[in-house]
C-alpha cells in the first residue's frame, strides 16, 4: 500500500508542477488573513529567498523564476487591494498580455529579497504594473519588471470603481512605460500586418 501511495505521489510530481499550486494556495491564504489595503496605487511587498530549486547551472536564480515570483507577487497584490475579488464578482479575468524584465544583478543562493509591486496606471483594456526585486542584503534593485495585465470581459475602470466605490483618475504614465506601450502597439500592428500577408498568400 505504501509503495502504491509513493508511486502515485511520484507520478503526480512528475506530471504536474505541484509546488506551483501549493505556493499559490499559500499566497492566497496569507493574503486573505492580512489587513486590506484601500489604496490601489500603494506599493506592496512580499518576501522571498533563493532556494535550491530556483538555481540555474551558474548557481544564481534562474531567469524564469523571476517571472514566476512576479506572478505570485501580483496575485498577492491584487488580493490585498481587492482587485482580484472584484474582478471575480464582475466576471472578469486578468491575464498577462505583455511583460519585460531587466536584470541588473544576480540573486545568489539563500539570498533574501522582497518584491515590491505597484499599479502605475491603466487604460481601457489593461492594468500596468511595476515590480522590483530588492535584495535585503543591501537594498540593491536586482531586477525590475513592467507588466501589462489585460482585463477580459470587463474594464480596469469598472473594477476600480467597484472596489473604491468612486471613479479614480489614472496617474500620468512614466516615460519608460509610455515607450514600452508604444513598442507593444507597434509590435501588434506588425504582427497583424504579417498575418494579413499570410492570409493573402494562402
Amino acid at each position: 500500500m505504501l509503495l502504491l501511495v509513493l508511486g502515485a505521489l511520484l507520478l503526480l510530481f512528475c506530471s504536474l508542477d505541484v509546488w506551483y499550486f501549493l505556493r499559490g494556495a499559500h499566497v492566497f491564504i496569507e493574503a486573505w488573513f492580512q489587513p486590506r489595503i484601500s489604496d490601489i496605487l500603494a506599493e506592496q511587498s512580499i518576501d522571498g529567498m533563493v532556494l535550491p530549486h530556483d538555481l540555474d547551472y551558474m548557481g544564481h536564480m534562474n531567469n524564469s523564476r523571476y517571472l514566476r515570483e512576479c506572478d505570485f507577487a501580483r496575485f498577492h497584490h491584487y488580493m490585498r487591494n481587492g482587485l482580484f475579488m472584484a474582478s471575480r464578482k464582475l466576471g472578469a479575468k486578468m491575464v498577462v498580455g505583455a511583460s519585460t524584465i531587466r536584470y541588473r544583478r544576480s540573486l545568489a543562493f539563500r539570498e533574501a529579497f522582497e518584491i515590491r509591486t505597484k499599479v502605475v496606471g491603466w487604460d481601457e483594456k489593461a492594468f500596468y504594473l511595476e515590480q522590483r526585486f530588492v535584495s535585503k542584503k543591501d537594498g540593491f534593485v536586482s531586477a525590475i519588471m513592467l507588466c501589462r495585465q489585460s482585463v477580459v470581459h470587463c474594464s480596469p475602470e469598472s473594477i476600480i470603481e467597484f472596489v473604491c466605490k468612486k471613479k479614480i483618475e489614472c496617474p500620468e504614465f512614466p516615460e519608460d512605460l509610455k515607450h514600452w506601450i508604444s513598442f507593444i502597439s507597434a509590435s501588434s500592428q506588425a504582427l497583424r500586418a504579417e498575418s494579413g500577408l499570410d492570409e493573402k498568400n494562402k
